[in-house]
């Protein structure tokens, strides 16, 4: 009897289900738990499922800001004149009054540490002219990324009829920050700060998450709370260069909230590992380029490419390698193709090759002095 018992629970601590689901956020209405670089779900329950999220809606707004500090239409020393209108919000907020002038940086820090709906505002407002033209954006980004259950009403997740989203795309949402604007981190890491710290308003920033500094590897993301929504979490951890993402949504409470993620996080570190199989940088084919200074072009790993495998496995995979198209001249880091990485057939996970060297053409008196030497080696 007792093998029976030992055999049960570890098949439900590596095949996780409706049990599990119970197990580890049994008062979470839903929740899901992703590896970040892959986005292979690791576990899930009810992620489909529309609901409110509230301030976890800020996400996409600073996928938004971020988007726009990389293009360099503006920048973290840029200043911002606060409205009426951001001043006004109500909800989380870092007290910004009308006229107040505050920088970029600032504000984000606002956002991801306070989660201040003034901040957000703010920045909707410089970016978009209105709050309602940047909701706009924010749902471009959501149609973007593919996600079928998420729409905004407006930018700082406050109730609002046909303002929803689900844990699957709040996951994908999360990815998108961590992987392609990386940044966050930066803002999202810090429990505590100061803004106006040299003046008479000076204000306490503390992080609404309290993973932060409790919680081994955690550098994000973004809590939420609303009478609708209950409380929210999307907390992202990295250890031994294994990130991990995991989203509760519906808790009762705070404290379950931060308990029922840790355990979410915890059988995600437990059960499963990160297996890098060739390293960001690896060259995987070279290819001669006739007519061109450099001769060859070298086809590499724009990221490390890996797998995630269960505790204890030790799996043998497949590459397909596809090469596109291309013509010179050619850069460092631009596209040249994929590699897919199979196991029993199926594809599980693939990554971008990029040209690892530039690539030239040469001119028509090199190409002629090129010509006449090969005529004089016979090679023409």
């Amino acid at each position: 009897m007792k093998k029976i018992i030992l055999i049960s629970a570890l098949f439900l601590l590596l095949f996780p289900n409706k049990g599990m689901a119970e197990e580890l956020i049994p008062n979470a209405k839903s929740g899901i738990l992703i590896e970040a670089n892959s986005g292979k779900i690791l576990f899930e329950k009810e992620k489909d499922m529309e609901v409110s999220v509230a301030s976890m809606t800020k996400m996409v707004a600073q996928i938004v800001i971020l988007e726009e500090i990389e293009k360099g239409n503006i920048h973290w020393d840029d200043v911002v004149t606060v409205s009426k209108n951001a001043s006004d919000m109500g909800g989380s907020q870092i007290y910004l009054e009308q006229g107040e002038k505050i920088t970029i940086e600032d504000l984000m820090k606002g956002i991801s540490v306070a989660s201040g709906n003034d901040a957000t505002v703010a920045m909707a407002e410089l970016i978009s002219g209105t709050e309602e033209k940047f909701v706009k954006r924010m749902n471009g980004v959501v149609k973007r990324l593919n996600l079928s259950h998420t729409h905004f009403m407006n930018s700082t997740g406050l109730d609002e009829d046909n303002h929803y989203s689900s844990a699957y795309d709040m996951a994908m949402i999360a990815r998108e920050l961590v992987i392609k604007h990386s940044e966050i981190l930066r803002f999202s890491s810090i429990y505590e700060d100061y803004l106006r710290e040299d003046s008479d308003r000076k204000f306490w920033l503390v992080n609404t998450n309290k993973l932060i500094g409790q919680y081994e590897g955690t550098d994000g993301l973004k809590t939420g709370h609303t009478d609708n929504s209950g409380y929210c979490l999307a907390a992202t951890v990295k250890r031994n260069n294994y990130r991990l993402i995991g989203i509760v949504l519906g808790e009762d409470n705070s404290k379950v909230r931060n308990q029922e993620t840790m355990k979410l996080l915890d059988y995600g570190f437990s059960n499963t590992k990160y297996k890098v199989l060739k390293k960001k940088g690896t060259i995987i084919k070279d290819i001669v380029i006739p007519n061109s200074k450099e001769k060859k072009l070298k086809i590499g790993l724009k990221e490390d490419l890996g797998v995630v495998e269960e505790v204890g496995d030790n799996n043998t995979y497949q590459y397909d390698i596809e090469i596109y198209d291309y013509q010179i001249p050619l850069n460092i880091g631009d596209k040249i193709g994929i590699i897919r990485v199979k196991k029993d057939k199926n594809v599980i996970i693939e990554n971008d090759l990029v040209s690892m060297n530039e690539i030239t053409p040469m001119s028509y008196f090199e190409l002629l002095i090129e010509n006449g030497k090969n005529l004089l080696l016979g090679q023409l």
